[in-house]
């Protein structure tokens, strides 16, 4: 099926999930990873049960902290 991979339009197989899709794409440091399913953000925790859908836009967002010198 046709997905929308940061901005990439990719194949994945049928089924696949958040959490397989960060390994598929090889996601630096995913245990700090947020993502983004359609510009809804999902919980962590549901990574591993939710599913891709056809034609879905997924971004993988990293929220860095800074500060004034």
């Amino acid at each position: 099926m046709l997905v929308t991979v940061a901005g990439v339009k990719k194949e994945i197989k049928e089924g696949t999930t958040i959490a397989q899709l960060i390994v598929d794409e090889k996601v630096e440091n995913p245990d700090y990873v947020t993502v983004t399913v359609n510009d809804d953000f999902v919980e962590s925790d549901d990574f591993a049960t939710t599913q891709i859908k056809e034609n879905d836009s997924i971004e993988f967002l990293y929220f860095m902290g800074g500060g004034a010198f």
